[in-house]
């Protein structure tokens, strides 16, 4: 008699965990595809067709007193101050969407807590829902950081901006990346503190919104500015491309106070032993370290953030 061999049942293998976030949250991945696209046609057009019309114009229509721009200069410019305000604005988003969205919906709806009591832990399914999205975030803004730089160093229109600009600074590296990954965690933190929709929205919005404005006003503070003092008979520094602190003027002890006259200048300047004046500065050779400082920053406070919503899920669930 022959024993018939029986094959072992195959289980089914459960769903990975972020293949079921991108399919619950696929309008918000197409919208991100969708945004991508937009910002890296824009930018590729500018540094393609739409640079070499402007260069082509500008070089036919500048003189050595007056420069006639027309409309293929004017969008090339409209082109570039496009991309970075869509970067810029990411942040808060990200935050909008991680705090209504990804995060206080589904806790408003219970959806977690049904999720919570299958398979998946309260820990991994926050770890899921940070992972997948930030690893698109950073996926694709290095991209448009990339194109921006593209962009930025052909720079075929020799006018219109610099490296230390509002916007192109932050767009010109790796606090590009780091800012968009701050919204998701500020927002994911806001929904789970108030477990709603509409309010985490709103409240993921204010705090990155807020987070975003105190980095970059302590970001260059972070690195040693470098001074430039100028003689009493020469006056204050030239201003150039370059990233500004504090200026005043110099005593004869070299000590830096702030300008001190009102009226009377040149007696007012004897009084205070005033010997010189000063400018504090950041040029471009200090570009790296400011966006690696400022990035560092941006991680921390994103890390903080991460771990408080950890620690407050934990302790809901416990």
């Amino acid at each position: 008699m022959t024993a018939l061999a029986t094959a072992p049942t195959a289980r089914p293998r459960p769903a990975r965990a972020w293949r079921a976030v991108l399919r619950l949250h696929r309008p918000a991945l197409i919208l991100w595809g969708v945004f991508v696209a937009v910002v890296s046609a824009v930018l590729l057009w500018a540094y393609g067709p739409g640079g070499n019309a402007a260069s082509a114009a500008w070089q036919k229509k500048c003189t050595a007193d007056l420069c006639d721009w027309d409309y293929s200069v004017d969008a090339y410019h409209l082109a570039y101050r496009f991309s970075e305000a869509a970067i810029d604005f990411l942040p808060v988003l990200v935050a909008l969407w991680a705090g209504s969205m990804l995060i206080g919906r589904e806790l408003e709806n219970g959806t977690a807590e049904l999720v919570w009591t299958q398979s998946v832990s309260p820990a991994r399914w926050l770890a899921t829902k940070l992972t997948a999205p930030a690893a698109l975030l950073t996926a694709g803004t290095t991209l448009l950081v990339l194109l921006h730089r593209l962009l930025f160093d052909a720079h075929q229109v020799p006018e219109g901006w610099n490296w230390s600009d509002n916007g192109t600074f932050e767009t010109n590296g790796p606090v590009a990346v780091a800012f968009p990954l701050l919204g998701l965690a500020l927002g994911a933190l806001a929904g789970l503190v108030v477990r709603r929709a509409v309010a985490g929205l709103a409240i993921a919005g204010v705090a990155t919104a807020t987070a975003r404005s105190l980095v970059l006003w302590a970001s260059p503070h972070l690195w040693p500015w470098k001074v430039d003092v100028r003689a009493l008979k020469d006056g204050y520094p030239p201003m150039k491309a370059a990233f500004y602190g504090d200026e005043g003027v110099v005593t004869s002890t070299g000590a830096h106070i702030p300008y001190p006259c009102s009226g009377a200048e040149k007696a007012c300047l004897a009084a205070h032993d005033v010997v010189g004046y000063y400018r504090e500065y950041h040029p471009s050779s200090q570009f790296w370290p400011l966006q690696l400082t400022e990035t560092a920053l941006i991680l921390t406070v994103a890390a903080l953030a991460v771990t408080a919503a950890f620690t407050l899920l934990r302790r809901r669930t416990a």
